[in-house]
């Protein structure tokens, strides 16, 4: 068997789609479907540089519709991923809870526990119940203030 680059795409194609399985972001899987679409423009007798052209095209075109338009159908509904520590919980009031293990003061933000510290202060043990609103964040440290109008 003697091998083309119509065997190359495919190979390329099949790895890309392998790789996917470990991302879930869709992108290798748009990447190899377009190098599936090569390796026919390959099989057809296109130049070499007709094949490159037409993975940049393929690309070009099912990386952006994999992302904008097949990834969202199957996120679930409800879940904003990434969005902590871009700023939306700016304002947001948070009552602090006490960690199990080490008492540490914090607040729960999409379920995650973070340190605080109180930004005009520089208190970082307070007590449990205590409103704070968010400010921002400083490593992993939820930067918040103390909510005087309605304190427990």
């Amino acid at each position: 068997m003697e091998w083309s680059l119509t065997h190359f795409w495919l190979i390329l194609a099949l790895i890309l789609g392998l790789a996917e399985l470990t991302s879930g972001v869709l992108v290798l899987l748009a990447l190899g479907i377009a190098a599936a679409l090569t390796a026919v423009l390959a099989f057809i007798g296109a130049p070499f540089e007709w094949q490159l052209a037409g993975m940049g095209v393929f690309s070009g075109v099912l990386v952006p519709v994999a992302v904008k338009w097949i990834k969202p159908r199957f996120t679930p509904k409800g879940v904003a991923y990434g969005t902590t520590g871009t700023g939306v919980e700016n304002g947001t009031a948070y009552q602090i809870i006490k960690r199990d293990f080490d008492n540490a003061s914090g607040v729960k933000v999409n379920g995650d526990f973070y340190r605080i510290r109180v930004r005009d202060t520089g208190e970082t043990e307070l007590p449990d119940g205590t409103r704070v609103i968010f400010r921002s964040f400083d490593g992993t440290t939820a930067v918040v203030d103390k909510d005087h109008q309605k304190e427990q």
